[in-house]
């Protein structure tokens, strides 16, 4: 962690969410879902993160992929997972869930015997509550004794070392043991021994929080000032009501004859999606702003504005908003009726919450294109040829990229055809790896695998970068030049969509080619049609100003895109490495994706059986760790451009402290 003191520690439940996709359907007819990290505590731990406190979690996966696709999304969203144990017998807690209607929310919880709740005292490490400045339980973990005994432990350490205990009470009757699993979606059943749980933990707790039917149950009464009045009674908590589109009331002190004489808040008219997860978010937004040290009101709004917009969108934590989104939605009034579809809003919450992506990258392109076809073909070799060739090319510079060398990070680009084996490899080693959709011969666009782009990204590993290659794209106003927008535009949606990112290539014009001013127009033109790529890739402009003129196109169009690599320019060496050079000087420059510059020469020999497989993968190696050297010689004479593209996401994010 960036500091030895957190601001926020979460203990409870977590699980993976399955969430139907299709919205206004019975659970029983939903065909297919997304994965996301559940469970309130987790869910808070994330949305505080997002919000940029420093978060850690308490709790327990199973030792399977779901409880390591649970400990990795932790870890890409910033949330420190030291009290996160892995239970070698027991399996991940599991919930399926959708959307029936604008009221209805049906949901099945798979918790029998599952890891969080074999949580126990020992859980509880003293050392980590002690750095934190508040500790949040949840009253699913007050519903078994070994569980309660870890919340009642967590507790005490948080008052012995001066933290605020925060209660979010999250009644589930379904966890308690007072609805059958399939009334998961029930927030209300009378229970005395439930009150009685809740009511022995308040004395500790300095906040409580909860829907009116959780103060019901917390309180012991359906009467909703009695019920408050007797969560009073038990403690001199900050007591908070959520009231869903409402907004939300407090109560510092007594408490007065009607609810909305409290501390009232008023909530924001967005249009309901999915109000699962809603609840948590608001925690998230309240924590930010006590924690922060703001007034009671000023941390209640952006409580309010946190939990409108999850329940604008699909999903828990993926759709808490992070804080540059949350400022922006402030500005604008809160009153963005469908934040899910506001261009704004969703660039800004798709760039602050994209998985992590090295600062520099040094990518070989091995997309089964001409360089390779060419040379084969010429000396009478099959296919297979082609794909034994690009795993040879892969191994070589997977080994010579030396881990933990510093940047740029090792990458490459692989397509599904010849590639495939190597491809499949590839993916889920933790390098960056991207993928052709543009088909063979697109006039102006085409995609690989048909024309509903979406279904064929559905099919494709999440954190696989889709490459979109324009080979010499028709200038404004020419035919096939909306076209191609049109088509972009398709294919930047359903990467959205599907979770990926996008890489655009700008291959040189026909006219003009190597003109960074071409580029530059070509970028803002489609920028100013809506598509936002990720990454951009750039054939080295071939005048003074060229990349002087890209990044004014990128900072004006889009200054959260990760940045550009450098193409390979396919001529003598002596101009890739020229290339390289002058591109490290510049702060949009992240990198070079090179193919015939790397193994051309080794392709040549290699087909036409001069070189053997070592001589061959000797070759690529010694000549990708030159251009990495060079990269880096050149980047360290230029500190500043390293560091210009994070800078220039900072001011446009503004400050995210």
């Amino acid at each position: 962690m960036a500091s030895d003191r957190l601001d926020v520690v979460t203990l409870g439940r977590v699980s993976v969410d399955l969430y139907g996709q299709q919205i206004g359907g019975r659970l029983e007819d939903m065909a297919s879902f997304a994965k996301y990290v559940g469970g309130s505590p987790a869910n808070v731990a994330i949305g505080a993160a997002r919000l940029g406190l420093r978060a850690a979690l308490i709790s327990r996966v199973g030792d399977e992929a779901l409880g390591r696709f649970v400990r990795e999304e932790l870890v890409r969203e910033g949330v420190d997972v030291r009290g996160l144990a892995t239970d070698p017998q027991r399996l991940t807690a599991l919930v399926v869930l959708g959307v029936r209607d604008r009221d209805t929310f049906p949901l099945i919880f798979y918790r029998e015997n599952c890891a969080d709740m074999a949580l126990g005292p020992e859980d509880v490490d003293e050392g980590l509550v002690a750095e934190a400045a508040a500790v949040v339980l949840t009253g699913t973990h007050l519903s078994r004794p070994g569980v309660a005994a870890a919340s009642r432990r967590a507790a005490e350490l948080a008052r012995r070392h001066g933290a605020r205990v925060v209660l979010d009470i999250d009644y589930r009757p379904v966890l308690w043991g007072l609805a059958g699993h399939g009334q998961g979606a029930s927030r209300f059943a009378p229970g005395a021994g439930v009150t009685a749980q809740l009511q022995a933990l308040l004395p500790e707790c300095d906040v409580v929080v909860g829907t009116e039917e959780e103060i019901h149950i917390a309180g012991g009464s359906q009467d909703t000032v009695e019920a408050l009045r007797r969560v009073r009674a038990a403690g001199r908590a900050l007591l908070v009501l959520k009231r869903g589109a409402a907004g939300c009331v407090a109560f510092p002190g007594e408490i007065p004859a009607r609810p909305e004489e409290g501390l009232a808040v008023p909530g924001h008219p967005v249009e309901v999606y999915n109000v699962l997860g809603a609840g948590d978010a608001f925690l998230a937004g309240f924590l930010r702003g006590s924690l922060r040290g703001e007034p009671l009101e000023r941390a209640l709004v952006l409580a309010n504005a946190c939990g409108a917009l999850v329940a604008a969108r699909h999903g828990c934590a993926p759709a808490t908003p992070g804080w540059p989104e949350l400022e922006r939605f402030l500005a604008r009034g809160g009153r963005v009726a469908r934040p899910r579809l506001d261009p704004e809003l969703s660039h800004l919450h798709w760039a602050t919450a994209r998985r992590p992506a090295p600062a520099e990258l040094a990518v070989v392109v091995l997309d089964g294109g001409p360089e390779l076809l060419g040379p084969a073909e010429a000396h009478g070799r099959p296919p297979a040829a082609i794909a034994a060739f690009q795993r040879l090319v892969y191994d070589a510079v997977a080994r010579a990229a030396e881990p933990g060398s510093g940047e740029p990070a090792f990458g490459a680009i692989l397509d599904d055809g010849s590639g495939r084996d190597t491809l499949d490899l590839a993916s889920g080693g933790g390098h960056w790896i991207a993928r052709p959709i543009e088909g063979p011969d697109a006039a102006p666009l085409a995609f690989r695998g048909g024309a509903d782009v979406g279904v064929t990204l559905r099919e494709w590993p999440v954190p696989q970068v889709v490459r979109c290659r324009l080979a010499a794209p028709p200038e404004e106003g020419e035919a096939g030049a909306g076209e191609l927008e049109r088509g972009l535009l398709q294919l930047f949606e359903a990467c959205r969509a599907t979770g990926h990112e996008l890489l655009v290539e700008l291959l040189p014009g026909r006219r003009r080619p190597g003109d960074g001013r071409a580029a530059a127009a070509l970028l803002a033109r489609l920028c100013a049609a809506g598509v936002r790529p990720d990454w951009w890739g750039i054939a080295a402009p071939e005048e003074p100003g060229g990349w002087g003129a890209l990044e004014a196109a990128l900072a004006a169009g889009d200054p959260l895109c990760r940045g550009a690599l450098l193409l390979d320019p396919g001529g003598p060496e002596a101009e890739l490495e020229a290339a390289i050079e002058t591109g490290a000087r510049h702060a949009l420059c992240r990198g070079f994706a090179v193919g015939p510059g790397l193994f051309g020469a080794a392709a040549r020999g290699w087909f036409a059986g001069r070189l053997s497989d070592a001589q061959a993968r000797a070759e690529v190696a010694d000549r990708y760790a030159r251009l990495v050297d060079l990269w880096r010689r050149a980047r360290r004479r230029e500190p500043g451009a390293a560091a210009r593209p994070a800078a220039l996401r900072d001011a446009a994010l503004g400050e995210a402290g």
